[in-house]
């Protein structure tokens, strides 16, 4: 499995990426697939789903990055 095969997922967003998880899982689940037809679908999938969880990672990133203090820890309520 290799995401340069699908250098479209890698231009996706994260809503783009998720509903074509959303799409692919639904393929599977609902249709009489060929095996070949089936392994290409659930490859598609595994990418789709890693490329989700990297951007939700730089999103967590980025919200932890805009929260820190001055003194690199998070803020606390008081």
């Amino acid at each position: 499995m290799s995401d340069e095969h699908y250098p479209e997922i890698q231009a996706m967003d994260f809503e783009t990426a998720f509903s074509a998880l959303q799409e692919n899982v639904a393929q599977l689940e609902n249709e009489d697939l060929p095996l070949e037809k089936a392994l290409a679908l659930f490859e598609r999938g595994q990418i789709l789903a890693k490329h989700c969880a990297v951007l939700l990672e730089q999103a967590e990133l980025t919200v932890r990055t805009l929260t820190m203090g001055a003194d690199g820890k998070l803020p606390t309520e008081g």
